[in-house]
């Protein structure tokens, strides 16, 4: 049976990693760090270490004939991903089976407010944007030019336990107005590792899916729930005016992009029921597992 090597295995890999295992797949964690390495071995969970910006510890992964998903952030600054140019080197040599690399739905850049879908012409706004299109470029053409299938999830914002802005409630930071706050997307870290683990098999090479419920929540309706839910005052709202005085400029980046993901495709093709298809639910999980309700 393949190998499937998780290359940056945090927590969405490593609920992925689960998955598998609980079918009898083996896996590989591919991390940098040595306490990761440690807490997924911990977890049963094979790992070897190795640095994207080094190429030579790259060049050391078992890759040929392997399942990959790919979960590894670009380095910032800039709007390049050599880390993924250094993974690529690597596979040249030994081509993986196919590539399953998260992306994100930032490369459709800012549609005020209007719904985008996988035909939507792709329009990258930010540096953390055109760094994950430059990733996908990247697989493009290595796919074009080797025996290796690649898909593409392009995925919003991710929760689950850990994830939720339980300090930011606490700390009273404002929000946005509801009625100024724009649609927001989202998909539950379980969702997502289901889906990672669904393209192994599914899904036409090239194939790029959007992920993510159908909600689309603003992220004041998201963070009202979270506070609602954990028994918390609800914090401060402000309009979006006055918005770049009381929040800080990397989640203005994020407000200021507003879209809606239609991600009907690869739930249908994927073949994957969301567990947690509404943030209620999501976040009612999430609470659970952390112990505070």
């Amino acid at each position: 049976m393949e190998q499937t090597l998780i290359v940056g295995c945090g927590d969405v890999g490593l609920r992925a990693a689960r998955l598998l295992l609980a079918h009898g797949h083996p896996v590989l964690g591919v991390v940098r760090r040595a306490e990761r390495a440690q807490a997924l071995e911990r977890e049963g969970i094979p790992v070897q270490r190795a640095d994207l910006d080094v190429p030579e510890e790259v060049a050391g992964l078992p890759l040929a004939g392997a399942r990959v998903i790919y979960l590894a952030q670009p380095p910032q600054p800039g709007v390049t991903d050599p880390r993924m140019g250094h993974f690529l080197a690597a596979c040249a040599g030994a081509p993986p089976r196919r590539i399953v690399y998260i992306s994100t739905t930032g490369v459709y850049g800012d549609r005020q407010g209007a719904e985008v879908d996988e035909g939507t012409p792709v329009n990258p706004q930010t540096d953390r944007a055109r760094r994950r299109m430059h990733a996908e470029r990247q697989l493009g053409e290595f796919a074009a030019a080797h025996p290796t299938e690649v898909i593409i999830l392009r995925v919003p914002g991710i929760y689950g336990p850990g994830r939720l802005p339980l300090d930011r409630i606490r700390s009273g930071t404002p929000v946005i107005c509801p009625e100024d706050a724009p649609p927001g997307n989202r998909i539950h870290a379980d969702d997502l590792a289901a889906l990672c683990v669904a393209a192994l098999d599914r899904g036409a090479p090239g194939e790029v899916f959007n992920v993510g419920d159908a909600e689309h929540a603003s992220m004041t309706a998201f963070i009202y729930t979270v506070a609602d839910l954990a028994g918390l005052p609800r914090p401060p709202c402000v309009p979006m005016a006055e918005a770049d005085r009381h929040i800080s400029p990397g989640m203005m980046s994020f407000i200021r992009e507003s879209r809606i993901i239609n991600a009907d495709k690869g739930l249908r093709v994927l073949g994957v029921q969301l567990r947690h298809p509404d943030i209620a639910s999501g976040i009612r999980h999430s609470l659970e597992q952390e112990g505070q309700m």
